[in-house]
This record gives C-alpha cells, sequence and structure tokens, in this order.
C-alpha cells in the first residue's frame, strides 16, 4: 500500500470515528433545537464526520465568499448558533451540516486539501478531482434576515445584488392572498398525468399583486446543488439551472432578473417552506407527483429527469436491483428517491433507527440531498439513490463515484412550485415557461447542465389541464 493511499485510509477511518464521537454531541443539539420546530435545514454530518478528519489533516481555512457566505469552522456547531441566538429573524442556522460546516468531498489525501468550494473540482496528490460540500446554512446578506416563525427550520436568505429593503418592507410570501384552489384539489383526486397544469396567462392576480406591492419574489432554492442551485466560489453569486428560471420568472412579473430573494431550504423543507409563506415559489429540482398535488401546485414541467444509483466506481453496486442487497443506501427525507425504496429496497438498509424523532442520526435519511454525496465519500453508506439530473453533477464533483445501471429507473418531471390556491402565479409561471422553452431554455442547459448530462434534446413539451370555459 502506498503513502498516499495509508493516508486516505487513515484519514477516512479517522472520520469514521469522529463521526462517532461527535454523534452525542449532535443529538444532544438536534434536540434541543427539536423543540423549536424539528430538525434543523441544512444536514447533519459534516459537523461530526469533519471532527476526525481534522484529527488527521491540517484543513485549509475557506475564504470569506461574501454575499451573506458564512462558512462555520468544524466544531464550532454549539458556538456559532449561540453567537446569533435562539431562533433569531433567520431563523436557527445549522451549523453541524454539510452546507455550513467545511467538508471536503474526498478524504485523505496526503498533502491535505485542495482549496475549492461549491463543487469545483481540485487535483489532490493522487492527481483526482476532489469536491468540497456546499455552505447549506447561509446568513442573510446586507443585513436583511429571511422573516422566521417558532418553528423556522433554518431556511437562509440569499439576497440577489441588490441593496434589500429592510423586513418590514419585505414581507413574507404568506401575505399574499390564497384563492380556491379548487382546480388542484381536483386534479389531485383524479391524477393519472400529474403533469398536467393551468394553462398560462399574463393577467395578475391576487398572490401576483401581493409580488408586486413587495417589489421582490421571494423563492425557495438549492445552493447545494452543482449546476442546479450552487454558490459561485469567486464571486459568491448564486448560479444554476434553476436559478436562471428563478431569475426570468422575477424579470416577468417584475420586469428585473434581480428582483429577487433567494431563500435556501433543505429537501425535506420544500413544502413546508411555501405551507409556512416563507417563500412564493420552489425551484429546487421537484419533481412533479400526485401526492405533492394535494400539497401544493404545480407548474407545467420543465426538466425530465429520473432516479438512479449513484456508488464508487469500485463498488460491487450495479444498478436499482438485488446488488443493493445489504448495503448502506442513503436518499433525501420528503424526495422521491426515499418513496422509491420505501416500494423496493432490494434488501438495503435506507431508514435510520430514529427516524422522523429529535434521536434521528441523520445517517441515511438526510435533510439535504448533498449530505448523502458526503456520507458516500466518507464511507458511511455504500449507495446513494437520487435524481440522475443531481447525481451527474456530483459524479462530476468526484470522479471516484459514477452513476450504476446505464439509465434511470423512473421517468419524472421537475416543476416550480407555489402554495395551494395561488393559481394566478401559477399560470403566470407558465406563461414564462412557454417563452423560456423557446430559445433561454436551451442555452442555460447549454451553459449549465449538457456537459455533465449530456443527449437532453429539449425541455418537455407543456401540458395543460381540460379547463371548463
Amino acid at each position: 500500500m502506498t503513502a498516499g493511499a495509508r493516508a486516505r485510509t487513515a484519514a477516512a477511518r479517522a472520520g469514521q470515528d469522529g463521526a462517532r464521537a461527535a454523534g452525542v454531541a449532535e443529538k444532544d443539539t438536534r434536540a434541543r433545537r427539536g423543540a423549536r420546530g424539528g430538525k434543523h435545514g441544512g444536514g447533519g454530518l459534516a459537523a461530526a464526520g469533519v471532527c476526525g478528519l481534522a484529527a488527521a489533516l491540517a484543513l485549509l481555512p475557506l475564504p470569506s465568499y461574501g454575499g451573506g457566505y458564512d462558512p462555520v469552522e468544524t466544531g464550532a456547531a454549539d458556538r456559532a448558533y449561540a453567537a446569533r441566538g435562539p431562533d433569531d429573524a433567520r431563523g436557527p442556522e445549522s451549523a453541524a451540516s454539510s452546507g455550513t460546516a467545511r467538508v471536503p468531498g474526498g478524504a485523505g489525501d496526503a498533502a491535505g486539501f485542495p482549496h475549492t468550494a461549491n463543487g469545483a473540482a481540485g487535483a489532490n496528490g493522487s492527481g483526482a478531482a476532489r469536491a468540497w460540500a456546499l455552505p447549506g446554512g447561509a446568513k442573510a446578506a446586507e443585513g436583511t434576515p429571511a422573516p422566521g416563525d417558532a418553528g423556522t427550520t433554518g431556511d437562509a436568505t440569499v439576497p440577489d445584488d441588490d441593496a434589500v429593503p429592510d423586513d418590514d418592507a419585505v414581507p413574507d410570501a404568506a401575505t399574499a392572498p390564497k384563492a380556491s384552489g379548487v382546480a388542484n384539489a381536483a386534479a389531485a383526486e383524479d391524477c393519472t398525468e400529474p403533469e398536467r397544469s393551468l394553462a398560462p396567462s399574463s393577467a395578475d392576480g391576487p398572490s401576483v399583486d401581493a409580488i408586486k406591492a413587495r417589489g421582490k419574489l421571494i423563492v425557495g432554492v438549492d445552493q447545494n446543488s452543482y449546476r442546479w442551485g450552487y454558490r459561485d466560489p469567486a464571486t459568491g453569486d448564486l448560479e444554476g439551472f434553476d436559478i436562471d428560471l428563478a431569475r426570468a420568472v422575477a424579470e416577468d412579473i417584475l420586469g428585473s432578473p434581480k428582483a429577487v430573494i433567494f431563500r435556501a431550504i433543505p429537501t425535506n423543507q420544500r413544502i413546508p417552506a411555501l405551507d409556512r409563506g416563507t417563500v412564493d415559489l420552489v425551484v429546487r429540482t421537484m419533481t412533479i407527483n400526485c401526492a405533492r398535488l394535494k400539497q401544493v401546485s404545480f407548474s407545467t414541467a420543465y426538466f425530465e429527469a429520473g432516479q438512479q444509483v449513484l456508488a464508487p466506481k469500485s463498488s460491487p453496486v450495479t444498478g436499482y436491483d438485488s446488488s443493493l442487497a445489504g448495503k448502506k443506501v442513503c436518499s433525501a427525507e420528503g424526495s422521491t428517491a426515499f418513496e422509491a425504496l420505501e416500494r423496493n429496497s432490494f434488501g438495503a438498509t435506507f431508514r435510520d433507527e430514529h427516524d422522523g424523532s429529535p434521536r434521528d442520526e441523520d445517517l441515511l435519511t438526510v435533510p439535504n440531498q448533498l449530505d448523502c454525496l458526503v456520507r458516500l465519500q466518507l464511507g458511511l453508506v455504500d449507495a446513494v439513490v437520487t435524481d440522475n439530473a443531481l447525481a451527474a453533477g456530483q459524479a462530476a464533483q468526484d470522479p471516484a463515484v459514477e452513476l450504476k445501471g446505464g439509465k434511470p429507473f423512473t421517468a419524472e418531471y421537475y416543476g416550480v412550485a407555489a402554495g395551494l390556491g395561488k393559481d394566478d402565479l401559477i399560470r403566470r409561471v407558465n406563461h414564462v415557461l412557454v417563452e423560456y422553452r423557446k430559445g433561454a431554455w436551451q442555452q442555460a442547459y447549454d451553459k449549465w447542465l449538457a456537459a455533465d448530462l449530456p443527449g437532453v434534446t429539449g425541455p418537455p413539451a407543456p401540458k395543460y389541464r381540460p379547463e371548463q370555459r
């Protein structure tokens, strides 16, 4: 075994030991926060897993990214939380997450980790590219807190380049009047084609009027998904395919692609964020399905994806099949990947022992999908099930892993989500998508996705529900 290999092995083992050693402290922290609103936003491993890595490696400090970016040093979770105070205007931000802590993507390089971030690959001593996990719980920039409630889960406000007004001038999306939602309820009850949405319209309505009165569109996004919604490490700006679409909606409604406030939300908080009225829309690789139509309204589909297995290239796992038997498989809570494993896990272990309780280990089912990649890289799980569109970006970040099984085992469609009853807003988004499909969609695909997810010939054709005239 080479010196580099021995160092990698030692560091990986140290990481696992650190994860176990820090587990008690992390559980105590989670239990305290649970009384204030459930599981924290962001993720759960980094502060624990990196503790062990830090014992073997001297991590390079991350730069200050600007734009409200707040990387938290490993081991500083409780200090950072105490400094902010419980449930402040932003809500508790999870320092113990793969988003906020400094988590090197590939464990165990003898020469340390490359100074990279946000999925920008850096070469290690062996020449292989490694990824950094993305920051998850960013502070609000320019003094602009995200209005929180008592049960907030750590959603982070990520304002755009323009100065954002104070909270008094930027009320929550919940202030928008709600429509009846009869059309959505009927669609959910008789759901055979969930991708069918309301006919497009450029007309204003109560939800659109509220956005115009506020002067900003509030959009829930991811800042952890490479190529979809992530921070440019050089500028601190949010970028990606979903970000471009959100800006297009803002431009149509408010006349400027910068008239938007981005709020970073974990996978398992997409629907709660709409329920609470924290955001107007969610543009976050969110699959349209019948179950979700009972909870939120969707636009027409803007991207076709599917579930696939991500595992190390050297793994005996061959895909979503019997090779998963006896393996530990990670998925995000509230995701269609978790639902697929519920239907058929092929004998894999995919639930945490205390799933859904304050004692939840957050090992196999995690708040943020990126947390699964961190666990895979640390050797805590054997495989990940997630959308192929997200997994392709993760495989691009870390060439030691790959998509298994050749092709997705499901066909799913991403849509823009709004709260139930906000029919005028959904119609407006569908109106934007009509024009977006004519050219801007292809430009965004070529810029962000084509290199890692080739072969997509165009956006899905829109499907609309028959409406009585």
